[in-house]
């Protein structure tokens, strides 16, 4: 008699992993940074990776010289981004890689963190390093200022852009066309308007827009904005009677954790939550993770904190990208790091946006609906992502929600129910279809054919 046949294994198996802070003194130029240092803010802003040079420094011999040609060349014909890494965030990269030079280039190369922080020519598509479609600005924000800065693209919704830097760069940054350092690719715009004034025209403009409920103040990074001034904005915010919803986006919880463990901003914080909470508005952090390794103790212990002094919620916006975290393991393994260790909920996955030398990054349409249907009924209803993708013109929509889809030449077309402020005297802007375009590496030979020939 045969032995009973073993029951099939299920797609993905939950393991609750703890969380470790990765030993930083395994890189060379690290070797005698304490505990103490590791944890100050000022210390892990003064010694961020701005070079190839500072990269050197920290590595030591652990990079070939293949490698600093691989990001020179990128340096030099890809970059829209400038190079800003703090500390924290190389440190999660290549954790357990052979300190020995060829074994640890070859585990950085491949590193998911590395592959959106700090990419290299090699990884970029070499036939359409961008989509012939891609553009700066692809989601046409500053062409729905209501005043510098203040993007008012949904009906009840605007988006407050403080400040045009971040205390760390990525790669594929979706307002590339305004934030950093400009790069040999991409000269950069530049907010005209001192801090104080921009703030005192966005503050007036939501004075006079009573329709406007949600604000998501960002930028760049709210970490970048001095505590003081960040704060007294945001008290000004919370008394206008019609914002119900004040949202501060911050990569730097994930990137610079210590930032948000400083006492005056754990202190500031504080003061801002139980502001909001007495007039009954809803205040979150948003912040912006794309792999678990990324999630540390500290980054834990920055989320918890906020949690402990008031904040309502702590949600992450993280971005599909292929070779990061474009498979259902990848993509549940984060969440249930962030939802089970960190407390930071699972919320939003976008499609990397059709910004220039993306292609490399971005996933079809039908991938991400097949991932969308992967990761379901493993989490909680409520801390499942939804992933989106932000269509210009549009807005966010639910990768499902697609009205009509090309598969063979990878474009897609969507519909909105409202119109943005540019489009109010727009009869058909609720009838118009917008169409959004998969990377040209996923179309078959037809398809690629196509989109060779003339536009």
């Amino acid at each position: 008699m045969s032995p009973p046949a073993e029951p099939p294994s299920q797609p993905y198996s939950y393991v609750r992993r703890e969380l470790v802070e990765p030993d930083w003194r395994r890189l060379p130029g690290w070797k005698d940074v304490t505990e103490t240092q590791w944890r100050d803010a000022q210390w892990q802003r003064v010694h961020c990776v701005r070079n190839a040079r500072q990269l050197r420094l920290v590595m030591g011999a652990l990079l070939t010289e293949a490698f600093y040609e691989d990001l020179a060349a990128d340096r030099r014909r890809y970059a829209t981004m400038s190079i800003l890494l703090p500390p924290q965030m190389l440190n999660v990269m290549a954790v357990h890689a052979p300190l020995e030079p060829e074994a640890f280039t070859a585990a950085f190369l491949v590193d998911p963190v590395r592959r959106y922080m700090l990419p290299v020519a090699s990884d970029r598509d070499p036939r359409w390093p961008s989509h012939p479609h891609a553009q700066r600005d692809s989601l046409h924000e500053a062409e729905m200022w209501a005043v510098e800065g203040l993007t008012h693209r949904y009906p009840t919704k605007v988006l407050a852009e403080l400040v045009s830097t971040c205390p760390q760069y990525c790669g594929h940054c979706t307002r590339m066309d305004l934030v950093g350092q400009s790069t040999s690719q991409v000269t950069k715009h530049r907010l005209a308007l001192r801090p104080a004034e921009r703030q005192d025209q966005i503050l007036g403009y939501l004075r006079r827009t009573p329709n406007v409920r949600d604000v998501v103040v960002s930028g760049g990074d709210v970490a970048n904005v001095p505590w003081a001034q960040l704060e007294s904005f945001v008290m000004r915010l919370l008394a206008i009677d019609s914002v119900r919803d004040v949202r501060l986006a911050s990569k730097s919880l994930a990137g610079l954790p210590q930032h948000w463990l400083q006492p005056p901003v754990v202190e500031g914080l504080e003061r801002i939550a139980r502001t909001a909470l007495r007039r009954g508005v809803n205040l979150a952090i948003h912040t912006h993770v794309n792999h678990a390794q990324s999630v540390t103790p500290l980054v834990a212990e920055a989320a918890r904190t906020a949690l402990a002094v008031g904040v309502r919620d702590v949600r992450n916006q993280g971005v599909l990208m292929r070779g990061v975290n474009a498979t259902p393991d990848d993509l549940l393994d984060l969440s249930f790091a962030l939802q089970d260790e960190a407390g930071i909920m699972p919320y939003y996955f976008y499609m990397c946006d059709l910004i220039p030398h993306a292609e490399h990054w971005r996933v079809a349409v039908w991938e991400a609906q097949e991932l969308q249907h992967a990761i379901m009924g493993y989490l909680p209803g409520y801390a499942t992502p939804r992933i989106v993708c932000d269509v210009p013109y549009v807005g966010k929509r639910w990768v499902h929600q697609v009205t009509e889809y090309d598969r063979e030449l990878g474009i897609s077309y969507w519909t909105k129910n409202y119109r943005t402020p540019i489009e109010l005297d727009d009869p058909q802007a609720l009838e118009q279809r917008f169409p959004y375009y998969d990377p040209l590496s996923t179309l078959d030979e037809t398809g690629r054919k196509w989109w060779s020939g003339p536009l």
